[in-house]
């Protein structure tokens, strides 16, 4: 079973986001972990650069790229569910656990205590609230898209995820919203092109 990690990691562009929504674009978890890893290493920078406290923007980057791992084995279980109960949650939450210690298995010795850290230890744990608020920003985001691409079913999703970020305690999420969000709105022209 060792040495199978990248294999599996390989395979997160198999398991599909928004199983219960019918969407414009489809997003696969690899998409979905590539945007929060992008979006986590910006919360860091700003952090660390804008409110002066102490942070590596490269490590939350790096968390935010296997933050979703466990979905390789378990798939991705619809936030209602996954949610409806402290109960279902914590049950959740021991399967991803499992999923995490069977991934970890599969690292030779010599590298499992590096992905560990990403996966479920200190590391991941200290920037989890970094990660956290970036998954939620990546939702945000695809609720934005799917809108413009005239998909009204995320509307009441960009609505709830819209009032979660705005009362989110973390300076870094109002920050993004401020500064970075609006331009999701825009289309390429107007973003601007190379001339």
């Amino acid at each position: 079973m060792s040495d199978n990690f990248f294999a599996y990691i390989s395979r997160m562009r198999y398991i599909g986001r928004w199983s219960l929504m019918r969407n414009s674009l489809p997003e696969n978890i690899q998409e979905h972990s590539h945007m929060v890893a992008v979006i986590a290493h910006a919360l860091g920078v700003i952090r660390r650069d804008v409110f002066g406290v102490p942070c590596d923007p490269n490590e939350a980057a790096a968390v935010a790229l296997y933050h979703d791992a466990s979905e390789i084995l378990t798939g991705d279980l619809p936030t209602p569910i996954k949610y409806h109960s402290a109960d279902i949650r914590g049950a959740y939450q021991q399967v991803e656990k499992l999923a995490c210690d069977k991934l970890l298995a599969t690292l030779p010795d010599e590298l499992r205590p590096a992905y560990e850290q990403l996966l479920t230890g200190e590391t991941q744990e200290r920037l989890h609230d970094l990660v956290k608020a970036a998954d939620k920003l990546s939702a945000y985001i695809k609720c934005i898209e799917e809108r413009k691409a005239g998909n009204n079913e995320f509307l009441s999703a960009e609505k709830q995820t819209r009032a979660v970020l705005e009362a989110s305690k973390l300076p870094e999420v109002g920050f993004f919203l401020e500064h970075f969000i609006p331009a999701f709105e825009l289309n390429l022209d107007e973003l601007g092109t190379i001339e």
